[in-house]
């Protein structure tokens, strides 16, 4: 097996409806990373999102993502933290070398390493991964999952 790159990276979301673009992003932290820190974001969190649909609870979320994780084997290299806010233990130093980001929260993690570089903390590396497109190349998201568009694995649902 290859040395992996990172010691410790961190991923963050809400991991609601668990689908195919999660597991990419999940399963690049942990080809990269040693140790993989996964902020799944707190019912109070979601709430201050606004999301344009409803979002399973914190403990429905956090099932879900131990059990895909224990799928893979993966468990005893990940440590799930509960997230507050965008940023997490990411203003900590030396916590952590990197951050596994879709396209999509790119912007976010640049705005977390100008927030380091304000601390005086070194910038932490950024991995983008390309958002997972559905059946109709369009990416996947938890959004078009709950209008029932598509199902998790981004396969178009036919209407009537």
């Amino acid at each position: 097996m290859a040395a992996k790159r990172f010691k410790v990276v961190a991923v963050g979301g809400t991991f609601d409806e668990l689908h195919k673009g999660h597991k990419a992003l999940l399963l690049k932290a942990f080809e990269v990373g040693e140790q993989v820190l996964i902020g799944l974001c707190t019912d109070e969190f979601v709430e201050k999102m606004n999301k344009p649909h409803i979002v399973a609870s914190y403990d429905e979320r956090l099932k879900e993502l131990k059990a895909f994780l224990q799928e893979y084997g993966l468990m005893e290299r990940a440590k799930i933290i509960p997230l507050k806010d965008v940023y997490g233990v990411t203003l900590q130093k030396g916590c952590l070398e990197a951050l596994v980001v879709s396209r999509e929260t790119e912007p976010t993690a640049k705005k977390i390493n100008e927030e380091r570089a304000k601390l005086g903390l070194d910038p932490l590396n950024i991995i983008v991964i390309d958002m997972v497109p559905s059946e109709n190349h369009t990416p996947i998201s938890t959004t078009r999952i709950r209008r029932g568009e598509i199902d998790r694995e981004g396969r178009l649902i036919k209407k009537g």
